[in-house]
């Protein structure tokens, strides 16, 4: 049986320790809440889309689609920033809770066409205006007030692509019904043509790889926070990660935390943070989380898939040499919440053992027999030199030009991380809707249907000094290292 591993509030005090303890380059200021936030990446992925139009509730499946004010605050004052965070978490909960009363309204959307507008729609648009509020007031007291904020408070009803699901898909006995996946979100992996294309190494390219291996997740740790979006807030990630490297992985967790706390790791000189949401089979499973936040209360149900193979490579530039990365450096690749977003910041890449040349972006893939399923992140690979992280999560890391591989004016090479997760799951039924073999999904914000558009993964750089060092050679040198 599965253990609940989420280690739960500790202490106010600590709580403010975790916010202030997220030390950033001279200058830098932090905010939360852009979940999973990056540039694409050039890995050749298919063609992705946006969430559909405007919806009419009473006529068919819809989400909830808002505008991200994480995204549009560029700094925030130290002195805000526990406020900022708990406001910005505040947000994403109030749509959770609008988007589960949707789903349960149906029948009253059905009798009066205006429920939505009225009983669900408004409210929230009134709650976000007040929260919104409070964050300007709050980065106004001890520094400039951010201006054209209040826009963002008025959410829309979005269409989606959703058919109906059969029993057990998408629900459990606290789940949410009917918020996805459906059989429209797969296609065969054979039928995908190749669309994988990489910059041609220059001289002088770091051609070298370091391999680091922290295994599969076979300790259970799970929890829904996000340290890295949303420091100190309970459930700040709305659905469930898995854990590799360091095992001291929470809310609340420091920065001095993760630098004493032990690892999964082979090398001891990696403490570094990996996580990613967790993958499902849309089973019906009652999980360890099928009764909590961020699990089946949210809609994240079914038997919980751990990957067969876990792969965390580091690989250099094809223009020049990598320089070191900061510890504490915090990435974050791909956008949670990218079906309503639009793909701006979509990095998801979905294949299959097999046909790594061909990659999805907006489609979870169907393995042929004998091929399994592969999640694959490729993270930001230019630092702008200073900060360990930035407001927006983005700005302090980008992706390299996709036809040269430079990095953006000012920034500076470091070692790419690549990280692929291989599941061996079977492929699921299409033509009854998954109730033969069941469909598979990531974990996601329950507005987000678990569309595969959301997978996303984080990164936290605890290596100790001399072992970085030693990476940074390795690549630089060409050589093929652990």
């Amino acid at each position: 049986m599965r253990h609940n591993t989420r280690k739960r509030s500790k202490t106010t005090q600590r709580a403010i320790a975790a916010t202030a303890g997220l030390a950033l380059g001279a200058g830098a200021l932090i905010a939360v809440n852009v979940y999973a936030s990056a540039h694409e990446s050039a890995n050749g992925n298919s063609t992705k889309r946006a969430a559909q139009g405007p919806a009419d509730p009473a006529g068919g499946a819809t989400t909830i689609s808002c505008p991200d004010v994480g995204a549009r605050l560029t700094s925030v004052p130290g002195r805000a920033r526990t406020q900022v965070d708990r406001e910005l978490a505040l947000l994403d909960k109030q749509v959770s809770e609008a988007y589960q009363r949707l789903r349960s309204s149906t029948k009253a959307i059905q009798q009066d066409r205006s429920f939505a507008t009225n009983a669900i729609m408004a409210p929230l648009k009134d709650r976000r205006t007040a929260t919104i509020d409070r964050i300007a007031i709050a980065i106004g007291r001890s520094g400039t007030r951010p201006q054209g904020l209040e826009a963002l408070a008025a959410c829309t009803l979005r269409a989606t692509d959703a058919q109906e699901q059969g029993p057990g898909q998408g629900q459990g006995d606290t789940g949410v019904q009917g918020n996805g996946p459906v059989a429209a979100d797969f296609v065969d992996i054979t039928t995908v043509r190749p669309n994988v294309t990489s910059p041609r190494k220059q001289r002088g390219a770091s051609a070298g790889r370091f391999t680091t291996q922290c295994g599969v997740n076979e300790n259970k740790l799970y929890n829904s926070d996000n340290i890295i979006v949303a420091p100190g807030v309970d459930n700040g990630a709305h659905h469930t990660h898995d854990y590799v490297g360091n095992q001291d992985n929470d809310a609340f967790t420091t920065n001095e935390e993760f630098a004493a706390a032990t690892t999964s790791c082979r090398n001891q000189g990696d403490k570094s943070t990996y996580y990613w949401p967790v993958l499902r089979l849309q089973d019906g499973t009652q999980e360890f989380d099928a009764k909590q936040l961020g699990g089946g209360a949210e809609g994240n149900t079914g038997t919980i898939l751990t990957a067969s193979k876990v792969t965390l490579n580091f690989v250099g530039s094809p223009r020049g040499k990598v320089v070191a990365m900061p510890k504490f450096l915090r990435i974050i690749t791909g956008d949670a919440k990218a079906f309503t977003n639009g793909t701006a910041n979509a990095n998801a890449s979905w294949s299959c053992t097999g046909f790594e040349n061909r990659q999805l972006t907006d489609k979870y893939p169907i393995c042929p027999q004998g091929s399994s399923l592969v999640r694959t992140s490729r993270f930001q690979s230019c630092w702008d030199g200073r900060s360990t992280d930035s407001a927006n999560h983005r700005s302090h890391v980008a992706f390299a030009d996709p036809r040269t591989g430079a990095c953006p004016s000012g920034m500076r090479a470091i070692p790419q991380l690549v990280q692929r997760l291989v599941y061996d799951v079977d492929a699921p039924s299409l033509d009854d809707n998954g109730q033969s073999t069941p469909f598979y999904a990531v974990d996601g914000f329950p507005e987000q249907m678990h569309k595969p558009i959301t997978d996303h993964g984080d990164f936290i750089n605890v290596f100790d000094e001399r072992l970085m060092n030693r990476m940074v050679q390795c690549i630089n040198s060409g050589r093929t290292c652990r």
